[in-house]
């Protein structure tokens, strides 16, 4: 069994649950990796119903991610979170390939 390039985590999935049952219909979060951001690249979060041809689809507990062939390459290794805090919450890329990142987290470089 070979091992997925990029995981979950079990708040992401529920997160990805919550959103499409408040919907009414199953939804998948894809992750992407734009040019762009203070940092040089910026995550990007969408909500769709359809998979591309060369997503790669990530499962966990019934929720679905998907991320392109071409943000793969920079997002190997890395864990997609949700997270709720005082600040706020949202989706996040723990990201062990970035070098650094702007305060919000949206943003990195390589």
């Amino acid at each position: 069994m070979t091992a997925t390039p990029v995981t979950l985590s079990s708040s992401a999935a529920a997160r990805i649950r919550a959103i499409g049952a408040a919907e009414g219909r199953a939804l998948m979060l894809r992750v992407a990796v734009d040019g762009g951001g203070c940092s040089g690249f910026q995550y990007r979060f969408d909500l769709v119903d359809a998979v591309e041809t060369d997503d790669l689809r990530i499962e966990r507990d019934g929720a679905v991610a998907l991320i392109d062939d071409i943000s793969l390459g920079l997002l190997k290794g890395s864990e997609i979170d949700f997270v709720d805090e005082l600040a706020g919450a949202e989706f996040r890329v723990r990201n062990p390939n970035a070098k650094s990142s702007c305060g919000c987290g949206v943003s990195f470089s390589l």
